[in-house]
């Protein structure tokens, strides 16, 4: 996006598409093997440890490697567009990542049954379970719209997604905030000992109508991270290197954007020129795009304060905001959105509707100190993996079929 064009309103474009065909099965693409799991059935289920933190055998390859898959607000029906599907397959395969995360809105409000909302949410599951690469995913602002609907809660999809038998999810967090809050350990690739760690985290769906009688008008009215969320993290961080006898580095993935991300494309809280933005570039190192005002909630939260101090987190990365895919290095913690993933979302609008569909890829690599970092980030768009982006809807015609103990 040039600096002068002005970024799209994200209201006017919700609801402007819809989507969805048939995908292609991934089991029979030949996926190649992801990183080691430590028993010889190759079982990565999770157990729950206390406060949310995951026990798996996860681990880094023998070449010190270890690859993050990103989609987000993949948002659609139980009739998904068949091109969402083919994203996530032909990503998979392309990019042989050794985790998948799902960073919420990961279906519509459109479902009007229990059924529907279980098969709209199979749909993408299904296509990651395929692959056999182990996955996570989180909540976003969309995924309980169709609650009132079908009964079906977060904390019933949370249930529902760990039935799969990739999925690495945990229970989460308990007496906090949200729903599946975790930490999932990446280990060295030989040993027991952490050597990168994974932070998800549910931001929520929408502010309250009314706080101190007080209405949002003219203020974002989505969720906020909340201060007790900000609490358990600290405190957990803590913990963790107390365990660990070391700070362990990490990255932390959850669907609704920062105050900090809109700073960082200005450089700036109230100047939103193109001189400032300019000016961003050369300080935050910034690419990619911004064609949508970001949509944080009313309050900061505090979380990037929290990071800073802790001294861990490489890098956070988000949803939300469809059409955003830029990225940035804000004093030492890189932020940024993956591109929204979904052919049924919102999108562009008009015949460049779909350009931008596509996910975020993370390259994870051990270092000699037997820890791992960031090394760098990188977006993978469909229409680079030879996938129709023409405008329209290409709906598959019925569900995908639930896997094998998928109720």
């Amino acid at each position: 996006m040039s600096d002068n064009t002005p970024s799209l309103n994200r209201r006017r474009l919700l609801g402007a598409t819809g989507a969805v065909g048939l995908a292609a099965g991934a089991g029979a693409l030949g996926f190649p093997q992801t990183a080691q799991a430590d028993n010889a059935q190759g079982d990565r289920r999770p157990v729950a440890k206390r406060g949310g933190v995951a026990r798996t055998s996860l681990r880094f390859r023998n070449d010190g490697s270890f690859t993050i898959l990103q989609f987000n607000d993949t948002q659609d029906t139980q009739l998904t567009d068949k091109r969402t599907l083919e994203l996530i397959t032909k990503a998979v395969r392309t990019e042989r990542p050794d985790l998948v995360i799902l960073v919420g809105d990961n279906i519509n409000g459109t479902p009007a049954t229990a059924l529907e909302h279980k098969q709209a949410m199979n749909n993408v599951a299904a296509t990651v379970e395929a692959t056999g690469t182990p996955w996570l995913a989180t909540f976003g602002n969309h995924d309980e719209d169709s609650t009132p609907k079908s009964g079906i809660d977060e904390a019933a999809m949370l249930a529902f997604y760990r039935q799969y038998r990739h999925n690495v999810n945990v229970d989460g967090a308990r007496g906090i905030t949200g729903t599946g809050n975790m930490y999932l350990p990446i280990l060295a690739p030989r040993g027991r000992r952490s050597a990168y760690g994974i932070w998800l985290l549910d931001s929520g769906r929408y502010a309250p109508e009314k706080i101190a009688g007080q209405d949002f008008e003219g203020y974002p009215d989505w969720d906020w991270l909340r201060m007790d969320q900000v609490d358990w993290y600290y405190r957990l961080s803590q913990e963790l290197e107390q365990d660990n006898r070391r700070v362990v580095p990490s990255s932390m993935f959850f669907h609704i954007a920062l105050w900090e991300h809109r700073f960082m494309w200005f450089s700036s809280v109230d100047d939103r020129s193109a001189a400032a933005h300019q000016r961003a570039v050369a300080k935050h190192g910034i690419t990619g795009e911004r064609n949508e005002d970001e949509c944080p909630g009313p309050f900061n939260s505090g979380m990037f304060n929290a990071l800073l101090k802790r001294g861990e987190t490489r890098s956070v990365s988000v949803g939300h905001d469809h059409i955003n895919t830029y990225w940035g290095n804000y004093y030492g913690i890189q932020l940024g959105y993956g591109p929204g993933s979904g052919f049924g979302a919102y999108g562009l609008g008009g015949a460049q509707n779909h350009r931008l569909r596509g996910g975020r890829v993370f390259k994870l690599q051990m270092g000699s100190n037997g820890l791992a970092e960031l090394d760098r980030t990188y977006p993978v768009y469909a229409k680079d993996l030879g996938i129709d982006i023409t405008a329209g809807n290409q709906r598959i015609p019925a569900p995908l079929p639930f896997p094998r103990g998928v109720r």
